[in-house]
């Protein structure tokens, strides 16, 4: 089989977003699944929505429209704010897009207007974390100019957080966006039928909060594909950590030193200190490295050590593990050590479910339509 690849297990993604999805319905929350990791692929999309996912949310444009063009049907919502060289682009394939720029909100309803259609839009709020947002205090003028553009819907309102500063979903930031959505509703005289929390941080929020006021949605992937909780990085239970790994294959295993010699210079990418001072060391390369993978992301198996990483090279120390060339080794992967070898075009993805293998090699968009 090819290697590196991503080995992709439908059936425990599908568990995954089920259990999930089960456990938040009882907190009246629905789940948006996030498609951006795996680029919109079909098959994951699918299995998520065989779980009981309500609607699907990526950050480009480009995503959803593989999936439209594969007849994935559900609501598709643009998550990032839309460039406005888009505008058209989005009418057309997102239903619902998040926006905190009253000018893109603008061009949206020029092209929805263009497009003889309606667009939903969702204003998402700054709450802490300081990458998207409107501010709070200004919200309210933004939801009065917002309603009186034709052609364009106010869905509700949202927030992120944990995305870019790390600022922890919690009952004052999530009792603030709840009150937000109340006083719109009460000034305006409307009902907001979305109020995203925010994305896999918020989940120990969710499922432990007594009340969760107005969120009734939640933007998952992460939790979804790995199992894990963004926040601290353990898992999540109940939920399989291998529904996707990464697999390489050795290309050289010899006894080395543990430690470089010569006159020490800059290289070209950040080195990873040290931790084995050995006398030498069973040092194996795989054929992969910072192009296909980030390095930082792979979680190898006990006694394995990575030591270092190229644009094409992986370096582990082996410890006491035998491990010869042609071998391949397995790795759990971080989130965005997934974003990047699913990306590559060099990753080979390999999709299982109830025993049926598919397979694609080098074009992910082929490999999209391949197997839609």
């Amino acid at each position: 089989m090819t290697a590196p690849r991503l080995e992709i297990d439908l059936n425990k993604i599908q568990h995954n977003a089920r259990t999930l999805v089960r456990r938040l319905a009882g907190k009246g929350i629905t789940v948006t699944g996030v498609t951006k990791s795996f680029l919109g692929c079909p098959p994951i999309a699918r299995a998520m929505l065989k779980a009981g996912v309500t609607s699907l949310g990526d950050a480009r444009i480009e995503n959803l429209e593989t999936m439209r063009r594969a007849n994935v049907l559900a609501e598709m919502r643009l998550i990032r704010s839309p460039m406005l060289s888009q505008v058209d682009r989005v009418v057309a394939a997102a239903d619902v897009s998040f926006n905190t720029e009253l000018d893109i909100i603008g061009a949206l309803s020029a092209a929805a207007r263009r497009a003889d259609r309606r667009h939903e839009i969702v204003l998402m709020v700054e709450l802490g974390d300081l990458r998207e947002g409107i501010m709070p205090g200004d919200l309210e003028a933004i939801v009065a100019k917002t309603l009186r553009l034709p052609n364009i819907v106010l869905k509700g309102i949202g927030t992120n957080l944990g995305c870019r500063s790390g600022t922890s979903p919690d009952a004052r930031n999530m009792s603030d966006l709840s009150a937000l959505s109340r006083s719109i509703e009460a000034n305006f005289g409307m009902r907001l039928n979305i109020v995203t929390g925010g994305n896999s941080s918020n989940l120990d929020w969710a499922l432990n909060a007594e009340h969760v006021g107005q969120i009734n949605d939640l933007r998952l992937g992460e939790a979804i594909l790995l199992g894990n909780d963004p926040l601290n990085g353990t898992s999540i239970a109940g939920l399989y950590t291998d529904a996707i790994v990464f697999v390489a294959e050795v290309i050289e295993a010899k006894l080395k030193p543990s430690m470089p010699w010569g006159d020490i210079a800059l290289s070209p990418f950040t080195r990873i200190p040290a931790t084995n001072d050995s006398a030498e060391i069973l040092q194996v390369i795989l054929a992969v490295g910072h192009q296909d993978i980030d390095p930082a992301g792979l979680i190898s198996a006990p006694g394995i050590k990575i030591v270092a990483a190229s644009s094409d090279h992986l370096v582990l120390d082996a410890g006491r593990t035998q491990i010869g060339v042609g071998t391949e080794v397995a790795f759990k992967l971080t989130y965005g050590a997934l974003l990047r070898a699913m990306t590559s075009p060099f990753v080979s993805k390999v999709m299982t479910s109830i025993g049926k293998r598919m397979v694609g090699h080098v074009d992910v968009n082929e490999l999209n339509e391949a197997i839609a």
